[in-house]
């Protein structure tokens, strides 16, 4: 059968009109909502709150979600340790060498720019020194690169790195890390 496509075409009828599916759509939608916010504030309008009373609810119902880790058992695994007290850098050759025992790190430069820490890195490299570059983000869009060399333990090669920095030039931020 051929249609006629110049004459627009009128609705069955019976038919309600385009705005009433739409009002009707609305109210069914509101409704769902109320209901939807109505669950998710689990009786809060009754007086019975369904929140954890004590953390150690709220940590036994983190056990109970099948993985079985609680957020004291990760957080360790992500703390990042800050040493208590980092050595100022000393300037002129009478800076004395370390003596207290401990684990530390020397950092021989820190820079925004990923090419000038690699520079300083592959500088190290040809004076036999190891070292490793490590990404901070300060803020929401700041990156420092820091050049770290060891840790290490025997305060002899840390000392005797030290020297061999200032040597060339570089001046080292003696860091603690522990004991």
């Amino acid at each position: 059968m051929s249609r006629d496509y110049k004459r627009p075409q009128s609705p069955p009828a019976g038919a309600a009109p385009g705005w009433v599916w739409l009002l009707v759509g609305l109210i069914i939608g509101l409704a769902v909502a109320v209901v939807v916010h109505m669950r998710g504030r689990g009786g809060a309008a009754t007086g019975t709150a369904q929140t954890p009373a004590t953390q150690e609810d709220a940590s036994a119902e983190l056990e109970d979600e099948g993985e079985g880790y609680t957020f004291y058992d990760l957080l360790p695994n992500f703390e990042v340790v800050i040493p208590e007290q980092e050595s100022a850098v000393g300037a002129g050759p009478d800076l004395p060498p370390l003596v207290e025992p401990g684990l530390y790190v020397l950092q021989a430069g820190s820079f925004q720019s990923e090419a000038d820490a690699d520079r300083l890195r592959a500088e190290l490299a040809l004076l036999g020194i190891e070292s490793e570059l490590q990404r901070v983000t300060i803020g929401e869009s700041q990156t420092w690169h820091r050049v770290r060399i060891g840790p290490y333990a025997e305060l002899d090669r840390v000392n005797r790195i030290r020297e061999r920095l200032r040597a060339e030039g570089i001046e080292p931020l003696v860091i603690r890390v522990g004991d």
